[in-house]
């Protein structure tokens, strides 16, 4: 789950990390009456959306005058905004935060998250903040360092101290930088936080340390016991799809592709997809069923597969562990059948009442095409679609 920077901000202040003043604004209005609010001569006007890289998409913009926050306010909420985190059709501003203008000296970055090969939280800081950290990972490595961090310890002063002091910190604000990564760590912990990341992290002329942005990705097993977070949930942000397919516990993901993939299980689902790039198409999506599909599931899952406009065809992969193929199988036929499925469908199926499964699907009447092995059924579903 991902939150917005307005939102992040608000968790950032409760642990003690300093954020410039701003103000969350849903109109125009509200826009300009938070730059009368926080006074000044400067302010900043940002789009809301859970995508990085919105300045340069157009999304931030710094106003000189209330005309202009007006101005700038008008232009970007409402705005298709297309950055190279949101794809091609970009994302929908439907929220702005409008914050003081700050005096930046320099840029720094400093992040939060889990390694699962140390079993630590990893904290990681560069002196290139403001940059994709990505590209300063290919192209200057060594400006990236990182301390592992034990759970049971807790970030140290010395580990602080020794980020803070690696990324060129001046010795006067090192304490307050220390400050920060210990505030950053503890909100990324209390919140159950798979991601917490500052960038830029800022040096103001005056010597302070503030968090000029923040972004956070949270454990979504973890959402139970974090009721503060799930609040925050704008569902707006996210794919209509998707979520319908959380109501029926579908694991669902959409692409770009046009053949629908149905699987019980990450890790076949994974592989359908790359068998099926193999073989030279695209997946329209990710859709693991689980073990415990029923026939209400299975509907559920073909209906939402065949919203999307780009699905040429279905190619339905089932291993029958704890899933039996029998039951797959009925529920396919009464998909197909309440779809009224109109395109190809393949299915290929193996495990536990395999043979059961299989005298299902051919003795329903419908054109189904099965498979014996992965490789026959992607063979059979792009030649299908082609």
């Amino acid at each position: 789950m991902k939150i917005h920077e307005y939102q992040g901000k608000e968790l950032l202040k409760k642990f003690g990390v300093v954020v410039p003043r701003g103000m969350f604004c849903p109109t125009v209005d509200d826009a300009v009456k938070a730059a009368e609010t926080l006074g000044g001569k400067v302010w900043v006007v940002k789009a809301q959306i859970h995508a990085g890289g919105r300045g340069k998409g157009g999304g931030v913009k710094v106003a000189k005058s209330l005309d202009e926050v007006r101005q700038y306010a008008s232009q970007i909420l409402g705005m298709q905004l297309v950055t190279h985190q949101t794809g091609p059709a970009g994302q929908k501003v439907r929220r702005l935060l409008v914050e003081e203008g700050a005096d930046i000296r320099k840029e720094y970055y400093v992040a939060a998250l889990t390694d699962r090969a140390s079993q630590k939280v990893a904290m990681m800081a560069s002196s290139e903040g403001g940059m994709d950290i990505e590209e300063v990972a290919h192209k200057t490595p060594e400006k990236i360092l990182k301390v592992f961090i034990d759970p049971a310890d807790g970030l140290t002063d010395a580990q602080a101290t020794e980020l803070a002091t690696g990324i060129g910190v001046p010795a006067e604000s090192v304490a307050k930088a220390v400050a920060t990564f210990k505030g950053l760590y503890q909100c990324y912990m209390e919140t159950d936080a798979s991601l917490a990341e500052i960038n830029p992290l800022i040096l103001e002329g005056n010597g302070d340390i503030k968090a000029l942005d923040a972004k956070f990705n949270f454990d979504s097993n973890s959402l139970y016991r974090q009721p503060e977070i799930v609040a925050y949930r704008d569902l707006d942000e996210e794919d209509p799809d998707e979520l319908e397919a959380s109501k029926f516990d579908l694991s669902y993901i959409s692409l770009d592709g046009n053949i629908g993939c149905l699987v019980n299980g990450a890790g076949l689902a994974m592989a359908t997809m790359d068998t099926i790039k193999l073989f030279g198409a695209e997946p329209a999506n990710f859709l693991d069923v689980g073990g415990g599909a029923t026939t209400e599931k299975v509907t559920e899952a073909f209906q939402i597969m065949l919203r999307n406009p780009k699905v040429k065809g279905i190619l339905v992969n089932i291993f029958g562990g704890i899933m039996r193929c029998d039951t797959i199988a009925t529920g396919v036929v009464a998909a197909a059948r309440e779809t009224h499925l109109s395109v190809p469908l393949v299915v290929r199926m193996k495990g536990t009442n395999e043979d059961i499964g299989k005298k299902i699907l051919s003795e329903s009447g419908l054109p189904i095409i099965t498979a014996d092995s992965m490789a026959e059924a992607a063979t059979k579903i792009v030649a299908a679609v082609s």
